[in-house]
């Protein structure tokens, strides 16, 4: 038989098994200490890496709205310019080309280079009717031959024919700017020195339909044509209705 007799029951663990729980209790909680602080330490790594990501997207998406707003207003047509109604009030038809082909042009905030524009390109056509008798419009209207400059909107010839060649393709014209190269003052009031009033009137058609307001703020636009007819009040009017224009033109 063994020798080795077992603890009797009841009996109290030796000072040394007690303290190694207690060793054991302490590095439980040191341990348990430990993964709470990597769980912190894990949940800001998350959160910081959260704001940073809905930064990056939110500045990706301002940059992208920003691009996409420069293109829109790259496209967007601009406003149509404001009448100056500039030039002489009293000379009488037929009226010349001025002295400076070019000045008025700039004045009426139209680009001037050595060159047509091709960013756009169309014509419109400009009919001027005085007491039922046709008054030429005159080639080089925005061009100077001698200073090497053309306007973006000019004539080539004496046929009414205008040309918009722009250098950009978001601007728009109005007739009053073609009168403003010419320098012959265009306004509801009258052309130059004939004068809308009691006895005679200014009408602007167009394409055949009477415009009541302000005929210089008529848009150019592709084959559009337009008619200023002066004569006495209540005379029978036969606007044109179009223009044939040249093929690809």
């Amino acid at each position: 038989m063994s020798s080795r007799q077992e603890p009797p029951r009841g009996a109290t663990a030796s000072p040394k098994s007690g303290k190694a729980a207690r060793n054991q209790s302490v590095r439980d909680r040191v341990a348990a200490q430990r993964a709470g602080e990597r769980r912190r330490d894990r949940m800001r790594w998350i959160a910081i890496w959260t704001v940073t990501a809905a930064a990056v997207a939110v500045l990706a998406a301002v940059g992208i709205w920003a691009v996409v707003d420069q293109s829109r207003k790259a496209d967007r047509p601009a406003a149509l310019p404001k009448p100056f109604h500039q030039g002489g009030d009293t000379a009488m038809p037929p009226w010349p080309l001025p002295a400076d082909p070019v000045a008025g042009a700039k004045a009426a905030g139209l680009d001037v280079q050595p060159m047509e524009g091709t960013a756009k390109h169309f014509h419109a056509h400009l009919d001027v009717i005085v007491n039922g008798k046709p008054v030429k419009v005159p080639g080089d209207i925005g061009i100077s031959p001698a200073q090497q400059a053309m306007s973006e909107l000019h004539t080539h010839d004496d046929t009414g024919m205008i040309h918009i060649e722009a250098p950009t393709a978001n601007k728009r014209y109005t007739l009053g700017q073609v009168f403003d190269e010419w320098q012959v003052k265009l306004s509801a009031a009258g052309i130059g020195g004939l004068k809308a009033d009691s006895q005679n009137t200014l009408v602007a058609y167009v394409d055949g339909k009477p415009l009541r307001s302000d005929p210089a703020t008529i848009e150019l636009l592709p084959h559009r044509q337009i008619a200023l007819v002066y004569g006495p009040a209540g005379a029978k009017v036969d606007a044109p209705k179009s223009y044939n224009f040249p093929p690809g033109q």
